[in-house]
């Protein structure tokens, strides 16, 4: 059962990603010339997908991955062109209709767009999970608690990423406070490294699972940090 606490963030998520910013994230996930801040962090997603892609086989053929957040579905292009079979979720209808527009033709018959939550059991079982800052906005508990669904229904490998917790992403956690709340994302948890991976590592529900490779990418106004959860 998913918290209040990821409820109430989820629709936080939703209503900005679909609504307050649609337009901003059209543009920034584009190669519309954008501001140096968000240079930055156009930069620190390119890196941070490259590296979850890395993290994947490079052969896909006969591999089913769901794309838990998936934006504007850059990374799941990505994946179907290495011949995998994506279904590709986020919250926000407006996302996923700017990523379905931007598939090629020649990936349709390898995606599936669907606008919901990533945790719905429904969307049922896959090779491997990619959820590229999706997680980034939730306290450490519901992080676990979406890991152990993710866990449930993936037989090789999750990928994930979360704030990790330093002294530069903090302040810029206080700053952004500091924003009238109309304009406003929602708020960034920064999350200690260390402590996630112990809670991990406790939890019972992903007793078959162990924490792998690691990469933390810190690009101007973005930082953000992999981990990899395979079979035990």
């Amino acid at each position: 059962m998913q918290s209040l606490t990821y409820q109430t963030r989820r629709g936080e998520l939703e209503t900005y990603f679909d609504r307050t910013a649609a337009d901003a994230w059209e543009k920034l996930t584009s190669d519309a010339p954008v501001g140096k801040i968000r240079a930055t962090v156009r930069a620190g997603r390119d890196a941070m997908r490259d590296t979850l892609l890395s993290w994947l086989p490079a052969d896909m053929r006969g591999a089913r991955l769901l794309d838990a957040g998936c934006g504007t579905g850059a990374l799941t292009m990505e994946v179907a062109k290495r011949g995998g079979d994506v279904l590709a979720i986020d919250l926000s209808p407006t996302m996923v209709d700017l990523a379905r527009q931007r598939t090629p033709e020649e990936l349709n018959g390898r995606v599936e767009f669907r606008a919901g939550d990533m945790l719905d059991p429904s969307t049922g079982q896959f090779d491997y999970v990619v959820s590229m800052d999706s997680l980034i906005h939730y306290v450490a508990e519901d992080i676990v608690d979406a890991l152990s669904g993710f866990t449930e229904r993936a037989s090789s490998g999750v990928l994930f990423t979360f704030a990790p917790k330093t002294p530069a992403l903090a302040l810029m956690h206080t700053v952004g406070r500091m924003f009238p709340k109309s304009d406003r994302a929602p708020a960034i948890e920064p999350v200690a490294a260390e402590a996630l991976q112990t809670a991990i590592r406790s939890d019972d529900r992903l007793a078959g699972w162990c924490p792998g490779k690691t990469k933390k990418i810190a690009s101007g106004f973005y930082t953000s940090q992999a981990l990899e959860l395979m079979p035990a």
